[in-house]
């Protein structure tokens, strides 16, 4: 007998997150996401200070066979102009009739808060983990980047959900750029120094000050991007927060002009090497010790942030920032980097990352449903 339940109780909600890890525990593509993290996430993140989400688990007698949350962005429909809601979290075993039941949950709860679209998977926003595998199924995914099984598609679009757009992730492997790449980038470089941008790695003495001009960069940068919801002080606060634990400056750069920012660049060590090996997510008692010993270890990277203002766009500094972090990467002695995500239509930076011979190898989608 299966029924669906609405998490209440701290229990239900430590249920809700640790699912995946049974639904997941043969696959070898699996990295369970760290439980403080989720629980922060789900609970006491500046989301809910400004929106809502109700997260439902599906059991089938006493097992939970599924999981979903449904959500209600009130910023992400101001800013827009919309009436969407989303869904995200979801989670469920191969069986289109559980996988109906999660989706009609949600919908009902979206119904009844007047939202008029379903859109997902989307945790949150486009600034949180979103979208759906739907190609590049052997491999594990990079550091906040989401994974699913290869039947996931097959139960959303049996459910009514047809494709929204989808992101592109693009992946260098060793040598994978040749030398043809790199002059055409000094070149660009040499070219921008003619109207004073310059490119430099962020300052981590004052990462507080760097933070705080990257702000306005990072809303304008993204403002007419599909669905941008830009990110408020606290949630930015938060964000910036949780990226400098893992930053590493070679890694992070601004593109200048005359002092005033006006593109900027973010890689980050591909920490899901190790999260791979931190069962169930749990840091103690032993998970923090693997993370803390094996960071410095990590041979990857993912290229996590690339914006650059309206007005400085078509200039070359999109392929600039690309082409120094790749050029980092390789000086450190690194495997691979990853720059995800980019929308499929973004012309502009996806002829970027082709010049200097990104592979597009992983594909995620964003589904959308009238209700």
């Amino acid at each position: 007998m299966k029924k669906i339940i609405a998490v209440k109780s701290k229990k239900e909600l430590k249920t809700f997150i640790d699912f995946p890890h049974e639904l997941y525990k043969n696959d070898p593509y699996y990295v369970p996401e760290l439980f403080i993290a989720q629980k922060d996430l789900l609970t006491t993140h500046p989301f809910h200070k400004h929106s809502s989400l109700q997260t439902f688990l599906l059991y089938d007698g006493d097992q939970v066979t599924g999981r979903i949350a449904a959500i209600q962005n009130n910023n992400h429909n101001i800013a827009n102009n919309s009436n969407d809601g989303f869904f995200g979290f979801f989670d469920c075993i191969n069986d289109a009739e559980s996988a109906s039941l999660l989706f009609q949950e949600a919908e009902k709860w979206l119904k009844a808060k007047g939202l008029t679209k379903m859109i997902g998977p989307v945790n949150f926003s486009t600034n949180e983990p979103c979208g759906l595998l739907i190609q590049g199924f052997d491999s594990r995914p990079v550091v906040m980047m989401p994974y699913n099984a290869s039947y996931y598609p097959a139960l959303l679009e049996q459910n009514g959900l047809a494709k929204q757009v989808d992101l592109i992730a693009w992946k260098w492997d060793g040598d994978a750029y040749d030398d043809r790449s790199v002059q055409l980038m000094d070149k660009l470089q040499s070219r921008l120094l003619r109207s004073n941008i310059t490119i430099r790695k962020i300052n981590m003495k004052k990462f507080k000050e760097e933070a705080e001009n990257l702000r306005e960069v990072y809303n304008k940068a993204w403002d007419k991007n599909m669905g941008f919801v830009p990110l408020n002080d606290e949630e930015y606060d938060y964000q910036a927060k949780d990226l400098k634990m893992i930053l590493d400056p070679d890694f992070c750069l601004v593109a200048e002009q005359e002092g005033k920012i006006v593109g900027f660049g973010v890689a980050i060590p591909d920490i899901n090497e190790i999260l791979i090996k931190i069962k169930r997510g749990r840091l103690f008692p032993t998970g923090i010790f693997k993370l803390l010993l094996n960071k410095k270890k990590v041979s990857g990277i993912r290229i996590l942030l690339l914006g650059v203002v309206e007005g400085y766009r078509k200039m070359g500094i999109e392929a600039c920032l690309y082409g120094n972090i790749i050029k980092a990467y390789k000086a450190k002695g690194l495997k691979y980097a990853e720059a995800s995500w980019t929308l499929e239509h973004n012309d502009l930076v996806n002829n970027a990352i082709k010049a200097i011979k990104g592979d597009p190898y992983k594909k995620y989608r964003i589904y959308e449903k009238t209700i």
